[in-house]
């Protein structure tokens, strides 16, 4: 049977915590070892997580020391990596970077590396995330089909080790995808519906609000060498997602600015050149079809370069 190692980065999420906690371990197929890192959680996170570790084998708690505040993006690879850093990963066939605002549904694992153990070239993958707005009704994030989602990265560790591991910077649950495919890996969320779970959090409302995610993510398209005129077929789309016009606005500025202020972008050329390649096939022919070309599951006229 195939391996699974999680890594989760933790820093207060008592609200939340439990849920995750009890997905994953009521699931059939739970992890060979789960390494929690309480990142100098204040609030009641430390205690509840010596409470699941003390009744289950697999989970391991490891204290980071705190660095005084919630830090996303970069903070949380630093996290991760910490949590990596105390284990072989190597030793194990998949890792998962899962964070601890989630609730996953029943068999999540296993339906997923099943998918991944049917093709070998499937490098990382994800189900769908949703959250439920006030009148209980689930509400999609839009996660691409070329993407896994980031609070939920599923991974071959042969591909994490050929992407080099995840990017200490914003954006890098971008940046890992794209890598893995300019290797040759595949990655995908799939849209199966039972393989979707609910994100407790909405995106990007994890720090100072969902408007400073949303201008956070903007920078985040620009820092990654994103084509501009892709970035606005986006922010189209984005319209559709809560906070919906506001929300947009904010992507945008949050782009532009970095911008108009010349600010760096991630250091390799090649990379950005990969990635606008696939950003204007896109636009030429559709996420839908760009998506399937790249996966090999494209069924019209031959597949064109991405």
């Amino acid at each position: 049977m195939a391996t699974l190692i999680i890594i989760s980065p933790c820093r207060n999420e008592a609200d939340y915590m439990r849920k995750t906690l009890d997905s994953v371990i009521n699931t059939p197929r739970q992890p060979d070892l789960w390494v929690i890192v309480n990142d100098g959680s204040t609030d009641e996170s430390g205690t509840i997580l010596a409470e699941y570790a003390a009744k289950w084998d697999f989970i391991e708690v490891v204290d980071k020391p705190d660095r005084g505040q919630r830090s996303v993006g970069p903070g949380v690879i630093e996290t991760f990596n910490y949590g990596l850093d105390t284990v072989d990963y190597r030793d194990f066939d998949y890792l998962c970077k899962l964070d601890l605002d989630l609730t996953l549904p029943d068999g999540y694992f296993d339906r997923l590396i099943t998918k991944m153990e049917a093709d070998p070239q499937l490098g990382t993958c994800s189900g769908k995330a949703f959250f439920k707005n006030k009148r209980d009704q689930w509400v999609s994030e839009g996660t691409g089909d070329d993407m896994s989602a980031g609070m939920t990265k599923l991974y071959r560790t042969a591909c994490y080790d050929d992407i080099g591991g995840f990017v200490r910077e914003v954006m890098w649950d971008g940046i890992d995808c794209h890598t893995a495919r300019m290797k040759g890996w595949k990655a995908f969320s799939f849209g199966d519906e039972e393989l979707r779970f609910e994100h407790l959090r909405p995106m990007g409302s994890s720090q100072k609000g969902i408007l400073t995610g949303r201008a956070r993510h903007g920078f985040g398209q620009y820092f990654m060498g994103s084509d501009p005129i892709y970035f606005l077929a986006t922010c189209v789309y984005r319209l559709n997602y809560p906070p919906y016009f506001i929300g947009s606005l904010a992507t945008m500025f949050g782009f532009f600015r970095a911008a108009l202020q010349s600010q760096p972008q991630y250091d390799d050329l090649e990379f950005r050149k990969f990635l606008r390649r696939y950003q204007r096939r896109v636009l030429r022919v559709g996420k839908q079809r760009a998506c399937a070309e790249v996966l090999g599951t494209w069924k019209g006229e031959a597949a064109q370069p991405a």
